[in-house]
């Protein structure tokens, strides 16, 4: 299969575990993509959370039910992406920008899986660089801050702000993000508490102890991964 295949077949696998009445937290990315459809292909009475305007979109397009966070008590399952996947389900997000959103729904959710190919567990943990949300005000100041506390941590990395079309990448919420490639993460623990005290920092990419399972679409079918 190829990888947009395995994307489509992970996807789908994750929308076999919906189940009508459900209230679901609905990732952002390609692969997330391909689960709303999925989902909406199988005509579930559901109500969605969405972790970007991007997916809030699609899956009102495809006839979903999207609330609020504030509007539901709570999720009963969160299917998201993960731009790599570690030892124990850590997991590296954010790439498409809404790392922020993304962590408050899982955060929110009783049961989170994360969707991908199997290119996504290949290589040290950290090969794919990590999301930095950062508020705008100060930024450069903070990405100096950063740099210093990855160095820290045993991480010879400088953070560079991510752009597109020569413009600043602004994420849902109103920030910056800055990238930084680690290369590897020899304690995402440790990293992740020390980049959450640093001010101007809004959140990170690490998002560790949350995914109950992760299902890895290979050539061969579909793997489920546990913690």
């Amino acid at each position: 299969m190829s990888a947009d295949t395995q994307k489509r077949v992970a996807g789908e696998a994750a929308a076999a575990l919906i189940e009508s009445g459900m209230t679901v937290g609905m990732g952002t990315g390609s692969t997330a993509a391909l689960f709303v459809e999925a989902l909406a292909a199988r005509n579930l009475k559901i109500r969605g959370v969405a972790t970007s305007e991007a997916t809030a979109s699609l899956a009102r397009r495809l006839g979903i039910e999207v609330l609020d966070l504030d509007a539901v008590d709570g999720i009963d399952l969160c299917v998201d992406g993960a731009d790599q996947i570690g030892p124990g389900l850590c997991l590296i997000k954010g790439g498409g920008a809404a790392l922020l959103r993304e962590k408050l729904v899982w955060e929110a959710s009783k049961r989170c899986v994360a969707i991908a190919d199997h290119s996504k567990v290949e290589g040290p943990f950290g090969r794919y660089p990590l999301p930095i949300e950062v508020v705008a005000f100060g930024h450069r100041s903070t990405a100096r801050r950063i740099a210093g506390a990855l160095r820290g941590c045993g991480i010879s990395a400088a953070p560079g702000l991510r752009e597109k079309n020569g413009a600043p990448v602004v994420t849902d919420g109103g920030n910056l993000i800055y990238d930084a490639a680690c290369g590897e993460i020899p304690d995402p623990v440790a990293l992740g508490v020390t980049l959450k005290r640093l001010t101007g920092v809004v959140e990170h990419g690490l998002f560790l102890g949350l995914a109950e399972r992760a299902l890895v679409a290979t050539p061969d079918g579909v793997d489920t991964l546990w913690p």
